[in-house]
């Protein structure tokens, strides 16, 4: 039970699942963009979340989404070995499908597709930025991750899809895609 205002709440586990799952997203976000890393510790514990939520649904719910996790690592896994994705946002995607309803599996997509064209957008909209905004002396942290940004992109480096697939993930699991 928490506390809010003057009345005591009550949350149960199937409630603080995806609620601890968005904020491991926001984590795997955040270092997406800042190391074009996706700790594996961030997808193994989505893929724990994911379980979890699954058995308190029930045991068909979780071998039903750890069917459709596995289709979806087996195809992004094949993508990745021709270069056109990188293998922590496979396994980002597959540990968010797993703790995914089959039903919300389709809204998860297009949410990561939705993301992903903003977020290329804004990287093609960054191309043409001027380097020398961002790059202040005791500039505020957005500002030095902007400026970060633009000489990512004036280097033809990638563009952090796990940010996308984090965003996609958080609709889904909040039930909002």
């Amino acid at each position: 039970m928490f506390l809010v205002g003057n009345e005591y709440v009550s949350i149960d586990a199937s409630q603080l699942i995806p609620v601890a799952s968005v904020v491991l997203l926001g984590i795997a976000a955040a270092s997406d963009i800042a190391r074009r890393i996706i700790p594996d510790r961030i997808s193994a514990a989505l893929a724990a979340f994911g379980a979890l939520a699954g058995l308190l649904h029930g045991p068909r719910t979780l071998l039903l989404s750890a069917a459709v996790a596995t289709a979806l690592f087996a195809t992004l896994a094949a993508l990745h070995g021709r270069g056109l994705i990188g293998g922590g946002d496979v396994k980002l995607a597959a540990a968010i499908a797993l703790g995914l309803p089959v039903g919300a599996f389709i809204g998860f997509l297009e949410s990561t597709a939705f993301a992903g064209g903003a977020l290329a957008l804004v990287h093609l909209a960054l191309r043409l930025a001027d380097p020398r905004i961002a790059a202040a002396p005791r500039a505020s942290l957005p500002r030095r991750v902007l400026a970060v940004e633009c000489w990512r992109i004036r280097r033809r480096g990638t563009l952090p899809y796990g940010v996308a697939i984090a965003c996609g993930g958080a609709l889904a699991l909040l039930g909002w895609s």
